[in-house]
């Protein structure tokens, strides 16, 4: 696929999310409005009167019809504004952005280590079956689809915090010692590196390790599962075969046919699991403390911080609707046959 089908691709995946995204803002919209207690009642605080509630409410907007009130908050999502948040007084947008980096390096940097992990351990077991390498892998399946995620992270604090003493308290991203280095991007690794600020770095990668290692638990068990499926598959094929006859070497059938021909299910199973990653962000970030938008969630549901809600909604969508074009983007690198239908 040259270049001019790539962008027909991307235009054609954008068009489509469209009702979808559309659909979000609809149900978002009703569902935070069906949430119990009173926005109005909570920023009035428990001392406040009917009439000071009231008065509240008006200025938050929220006094109108459900259809005024959705009319007024689409046109204010059309001009890029989503509100301010209750339960911090501050824009939505403002939080979001400042808070989406913390969720993203979690979530990455479980992904790679979750990737780094799975893909060999799939490939050994699927290279080697019924042996240890094998098991083992069975194993790792077993537990990463038993163990809910916020258990796996307890217990990681229990063991590794309170009985072993190894890494920092679960705080958030840095300890109470250190600062965080100048925003250039949000990510706290790359930026102290920006800057040259190793000892900054070695204390966010000391308060990441954990819950990045709870994350790639989380997805450990699709990842290596899938791997070891499609590449017994691929491995069983008669090109495969036809390779072998012809005495290519045996790194040059794995990695340069098998692997790649094994490399689509693999993809497609990387892009549910990395939302499914951003799901479970909201536990693992209430359990460590964690500064990302996911806890913003949590406590702005917990006080009917309808804006707020409404705008992680979004931008989680958002971020699926990019995720999944940057899916079919790749397809079509691996493999150019699939094609704008494919």
């Amino acid at each position: 696929m040259g270049g001019t089908g790539k962008l027909s691709l991307i235009g054609r995946r954008l068009l489509q999310a469209v009702p979808s995204l559309i659909g979000i803002v609809i149900v978002t919209f009703v569902l935070t409005r069906a949430l119990p207690g009173d926005p109005a009642a909570y920023f009035a605080g428990p001392a406040a009167d009917e009439q000071s509630i009231a008065e509240i409410r008006t200025a938050l907007g929220l006094d109108g019809s459900l259809p005024e009130q959705f009319w007024a908050y689409v046109t204010d999502l059309a001009q890029g504004d989503l509100g301010v948040s209750i339960s911090t007084g501050r824009p939505v947008v403002e939080e979001i952005f400042e808070r989406l980096p913390a969720s993203l390096e979690l979530t990455l940097t479980g992904l790679l280590l979750a990737i780094a992990i799975a893909l060999p351990l799939g490939i050994l077991a699927a290279t080697r079956p019924n042996s240890w390498v094998d098991h083992l892998c069975r194993v790792v399946v077993t537990a990463g689809v038993s163990l809910p995620v916020f258990f796996t992270g307890l217990f990681f604090v229990y063991v590794f915090y309170f009985v072993v003493d190894v890494v920092p308290s679960p705080i958030g991203r840095l300890d109470i010692f250190s600062l965080a280095p100048p925003r250039v991007t949000g990510f706290y690794l790359i930026d102290s590196l920006l800057v040259g600020d190793f000892q900054t770095f070695g204390a966010a990668a000391a308060q990441l390790a954990l819950p990045a290692i709870t994350m790639a638990m989380f997805v450990l068990a699709p990842l290596a599962r899938m791997t070891r499926g499609s590449m017994l598959q691929v491995l069983g094929s008669e090109f495969i075969r036809t390779a072998n006859a012809n005495g290519l070497e045996r790194r040059t059938i794995l990695y340069t046919y098998a692997f790649r021909n094994a490399l689509l299910p693999i993809l497609t199973t990387l892009g549910m699991v990395f939302s499914f990653m951003l799901g479970a962000n909201v536990l693992v970030e209430k359990v460590f403390a964690w500064p990302g938008i996911g806890s913003f969630a949590v406590n702005a549901l917990v006080v009917s911080d309808f804006a707020a809600v409404q705008g992680f909604v979004l931008s989680m969508a958002i971020l699926f609707v990019m995720l999944n074009l940057t899916i079919d983007v790749l397809y079509t690198l691996i493999d150019p046959r699939v094609g704008i239908e494919g």
